[in-house]
């Protein structure tokens, strides 16, 4: 991996890592147009701990209102009348729901890592996601706001956001449709599923970062796509906080669909190999 594939991949991840649209999809496809082995570990490594530039993007654009959560989450913990802020029980929300993904991505590494790293995985999922994306804008009364989130939603949303360890899902399309489904307004669902991110992205990042030193992928490009990868996340986070205040996620399905459907007419006639 060159400095420019690094360049590359860091642009790819940090467009798509909170789009609806599937990052791991689109980075198994950047590395796979780059010439690079799309299921060789430390390549599944490397974008995964580009992810923490993603990551350091939410870190800032939330700075506020992280600091908040985690002085109200553990002023709570002391303090009995502090318990009933959102800040406290958005602290609770955010560990419990990060609990489910922390648990099957160990247990399901293997699967997450080899044969799910396949572009059959990533075109049926970008497709038949796309289905639910519709139906939570269509069904869901997203009448519920960031006051009225439960225990219950963060644990649900926690279990939708295993379903994207399957690339072409997406991590944002899985938990911000299951927001919806459960009635949360947009913006609600979106910050949830941004705040989710960070504990399950960060362990991810951590987690992969010794397979990549023992890859033969130097720390200069790791350190490049690290960086691209936050600059480019901060104005993705930016804008899509402000498209969804007014734009369905649906409006992302014809783009997955179109892009599911070539992926899957070049493999069946040949012209790419899936792994």
């Amino acid at each position: 991996m060159d400095y420019l594939d690094s360049v590359i991949l860091g642009i790819v991840e940090g467009l798509t890592e909170f789009l609806p649209v599937s990052s791991t999809g689109h980075l198994t496809i950047a590395e796979k147009i780059l010439g690079l082995p799309i299921d060789d570990d430390g390549v599944t490594a490397y974008t995964a701990v580009i992810q923490m530039g993603a990551i350091a993007a939410v870190l800032v654009y939330f700075a506020k209102d992280i600091r908040d959560i985690v002085v109200g989450w553990s002023t709570g913990i002391f303090k009995p009348e502090r318990r009933g802020t959102i800040e406290h029980r958005m602290g609770w929300y955010v560990i419990a729901g990060s609990i489910p993904i922390g648990v099957i991505g160990l247990l399901a590494k293997d699967i997450i890592s080899g044969p799910l790293r396949s572009l059959w995985w990533v075109a049926g999922a970008l497709i038949a996601w796309s289905a639910v994306m519709v139906l939570a804008e269509r069904f869901g009364a997203q009448d519920r706001g960031e006051k009225k989130l439960t225990m219950r939603d963060a644990i649900i949303i926690g279990l939708a956001q295993c379903i994207a360890l399957i690339p072409g899902v997406s991590r944002s399309g899985a938990t911000i449709s299951t927001g919806l489904l459960l009635d949360l307004d947009r913006v609600t669902a979106t910050r949830l599923s941004f705040f989710l991110s960070i504990p399950a992205l960060t362990a991810a990042g951590l987690y992969e970062l010794k397979d990549v030193a023992g890859s033969g992928i130097g720390a200069g490009q790791t350190i490049v796509g690290t960086v691209v990868a936050f600059i480019v996340a901060y104005a993705a986070v930016a804008w899509l906080l402000k498209f969804v205040a007014g734009h369905t996620i649906a409006s992302f399905v014809p783009y997955r669909v179109v892009l599911g459907v070539v992926l899957l007419v070049l493999l069946a006639t040949g012209a790419v190999n899936a792994t």
